[in-house]
């Protein structure tokens, strides 16, 4: 039975991953901000461990984790949580920028140095899901983007440095996904949203099933996904 951490586990893409790993009987280890969101995702789960750090103060998760028990077995860590917060350069602050930057790239790298021994015993899985973004910038998007390709950059790294050790390192690439972030996003351009104009979060889930289930004679680098309608 394989162990998976996932961050995002709460709403969109990640809660359809965890919904369909906890369905086939995986075990499960759900990252939570607070203690609060992680009793909401116990229940939401049953039998799902969960895991307490706050993504936006990446320089706490050493502490956080400290005072908690790490899976002793992980097969995959799937990272899946993200910000987003809209805005020309000339207008976006500091604090903006720090705030995607501390979630969208910094948290991830520094979960995923915490879980690399896991990984490398048990020739595990590192799965970034990203975003369009990860690969092209436009308009107003330039902080969210900036981390993004932060993202593809860490997970590139990644991968030749832990091909020796046998793990496989994927980036998936949403294009919009109906999702509460999506709906955000809608709220920010000013725009209306209808959720059925973009991806279905169990599509993207199933790229990301579809790279953890691959067999060892293969590894899935790099997967865009867009919408089809």
């Amino acid at each position: 039975m394989a162990t998976h951490v996932i961050t995002g586990a709460g709403s969109g893409i990640g809660a359809a991953v965890a919904r369909r790993l906890h369905a086939r009987g995986d075990e499960l280890v759900l990252h939570a901000r607070d203690a609060a969101r992680a009793k909401e995702l116990a229940a939401e789960f049953p039998g799902a461990r969960t895991l307490v750090g706050d993504l936006a103060d990446p320089d706490r998760l050493s502490w956080a984790f400290s005072h908690q028990s790490l899976p002793d077995r992980v097969d995959s860590l799937l990272h899946i949580a993200g910000v987003l917060e809209l805005g020309p350069v000339g207008e976006l602050t500091p604090k903006s920028w720090r705030h995607q930057i501390d979630v969208n790239l910094l948290a991830p790298a520094e979960l995923t140095r915490h879980f690399l021994p896991q990984l490398r015993v048990a020739r595990g899985h590192v799965v970034f899901v990203n975003s369009g973004s990860g690969l092209n910038a436009h308009a107003g998007w330039a902080a969210y983007a900036a981390s993004k390709h932060g993202l593809k950059a860490l997970a590139d790294a990644l991968r030749e440095e832990e091909h020796a050790a046998g793990v496989r390192v994927t980036s998936v690439y949403p294009g919009r996904t109906a999702s509460p972030m999506q709906a955000k996003v809608h709220q920010q351009e000013g725009k209306s949203y209808d959720p059925d104009r973009w991806i279905d979060p169990e599509s993207v889930a199933t790229t990301v099933l579809m790279s953890l289930d691959l067999p060892r004679d293969a590894e899935v680098n790099d997967l865009t996904v867009r919408p089809g309608r």
